[in-house]
């Protein structure tokens, strides 16, 4: 008997093909898979598979394949405009800032957690086109016992600092306030969350309708010094930190900061590490940099970058994915039909995520689907543009790579080779 390649996602074409009596056998792997998965242990999803399953009777809005659900012009009354709104934030990124303000007084960090909220929702945007004319409103939910109002006046500030600074990139976000609540009963820390709303013409929306056989991926470091930049970025992001913070960082602070993680979770997936936040890891052309610092770079950005590339070279590009999270897989949920996606040619892999594999022996699979591994954006375009689309990047301090290639296939496949191993996935 060969080997049978399991898929989680698609159970019923594998007995379909296979016969009931395999079922057992994938049911068993498919247990072992998660058994082994130290993100799942720790009670988060890189896929979201039950986020997914709860949201899939919903309104997919007027482009499915696109990055961002987007809406007729509720707001305007205008066919040729969409509308849309979009959630995100810091996520457990907080925790890492609360613990390294605890060790070491430095309050300053929690303005990097202001840069986070908005990141990850402002590059989601750009994914569809969209790098002006933007509206925030901030949700900080905050125990008011162990978070004070200095670090409240951080994340504030930090906010309107980090909008002050794109303005100068052309990259215009109005800052409308928000809700700021004291509910310790509900949250041990904080919570750093955010709203963006904008109105946006159909004809310079990318919706990855356009991705096809025969282009070429653009990859787009999430690590280094971009021209905007103050210090240097460790291309960590805000997705992952469940298991960065667990799978780093020693477990001395699971008795010093037991506010710090969910107390149901086994203890063997609890702060593994051999790190604390002041160690030094030595980066090449930086310096030492300690592992707290590295931890919490703020999350790199891309809008001055995407505002350059669509402002001046829209036509070149057809696709484009935030890869947060789901890392290198988050791709494969917005194709416009079957295709076989081979990322094969990687950018070296930056010190962090070396680190934390190096901590936790997670596997390349988990590695792959749980991080970005050194770039968080892509772009899909022809072969002859992506040379176009490198210069734009590198001349904003960003390094950028041909990173892969689209292929014909029956079905959709994703192929990721690099210096952790060679993994497939089915979908």
């Amino acid at each position: 008997m060969g080997v049978i390649a399991l898929n989680r996602n698609e159970p019923s074409s594998i007995i379909a093909k296979y016969g009931a009596n395999v079922k057992q056998l994938y049911l068993c792997a498919s247990n072992l898979f998660y058994i082994m998965s130290l993100y799942a242990q720790r009670g988060v999803s890189a896929q979201k598979e039950e986020v997914h399953a709860a949201i899939q009777n919903l309104d997919q809005g007027l482009y499915p394949n696109a990055f961002c659900k987007l809406y007729a012009d509720f707001l305007g009354g205008q066919s040729d405009y969409i509308n849309i709104m979009h959630a995100d934030g810091a996520g457990t990124k907080s925790i890492l800032a609360y613990i390294y303000w605890k060790e070491t007084g430095d309050a300053s960090v929690w303005k990097g957690i202001a840069q986070d909220a908005i990141a990850m929702n402002l590059d989601d945007l750009l994914c569809v086109g969209i790098y002006d004319q933007i509206l925030f409103s901030s949700t900080i939910d905050r125990n008011k016992s162990v978070i004070t109002g200095e670090i409240l006046s951080q994340v504030i500030n930090g906010t309107q600092h980090f909008f002050n600074t794109l303005k100068t990139y052309g990259v215009n976000i109005e800052f409308l306030g928000g809700e700021t609540a004291d509910v310790g009963d509900v949250v041990r820390t904080i919570a750093v969350n955010g709203t963006m709303t904008a109105r946006w013409p159909k004809a310079k929306l990318v919706t990855n309708d356009l991705i096809a056989p025969g282009q070429v991926i653009v990859g787009f470091s999430s690590h280094g010094k971009a021209n905007y930049e103050t210090e240097y970025n460790s291309g960590l992001g805000s997705n992952g930190l469940t298991s960065a913070r667990h799978d780093v960082l020693s477990k001395e602070y699971a008795t010093k900061y037991p506010e710090t993680f969910e107390s149901t979770l086994s203890d063997s997936v609890v702060y593994i590490g051999k790190n604390k936040v002041t160690d030094q890891l030595e980066i090449p052309g930086f310096g030492n940099i300690s592992v707290g610092k590295l931890l919490l770079s703020p999350t790199r950005t891309y809008a001055p970058l995407v505002k350059a590339i669509l402002t001046a070279h829209f036509d070149a590009v057809k696709g484009m994915i935030h890869c947060s999270g789901g890392g290198q897989t988050k791709c494969m949920k917005y194709l416009p039909g079957n295709m076989r996606i081979v990322k094969d040619n990687f950018m070296p892999i930056p010190p962090i995520f070396n680190l934390i594999q190096a901590n936790s022996g997670a596997n390349a699979r988990e590695m792959y689907q749980v991080f970005n591994m050194g770039h968080r954006l892509e772009i899909f375009t022809e072969a002859s543009k992506a040379e176009t689309l490198i210069s734009i990047a590198k001349n904003l301090g960003i390094d950028a790579q041909v990173i892969g290639r689209v292929e014909d296939c029956a079905s959709k496949e994703l192929v990721l080779k690099g210096d952790f191993g060679t993994e497939t996935f089915s979908y």
